[in-house]
């Protein structure tokens, strides 16, 4: 016979995310990591909960691929809100 605890020990998992209890906070979280800047995560948790995906991604695969961007935040906002006026018109 083992003890309970030696069994639960054996299956701990990781609890980096256990404040995330949404697929969007997940992805806004790793969008503001990316985009160096923790400072703002809430504004790309607000956007990621009310913005279509799609959109969201076109302007993060804009940014990977602008190599010499000052500020990829700034970037990534700018061309958001260039796709979301494109779509509207």
């Amino acid at each position: 016979m083992q003890k309970i605890g030696d069994i639960v020990n054996k299956f701990k998992t990781d609890d980096t995310d256990k404040y995330v209890s949404r697929e969007f906070q997940k992805y806004a979280y790793e969008l503001a990591k990316e985009l160096d800047d923790m400072a703002h995560k809430s504004l790309y948790m607000r956007l990621a909960k009310n913005t279509p995906r799609g959109l969201m991604e076109s302007a993060r695969s804009f940014v990977k691929d602008a190599l010499n961007a000052k500020s990829k935040a700034k970037l990534f906002m700018w061309k958001l809100k260039q796709l979301k006026n494109a779509k509207i018109t």
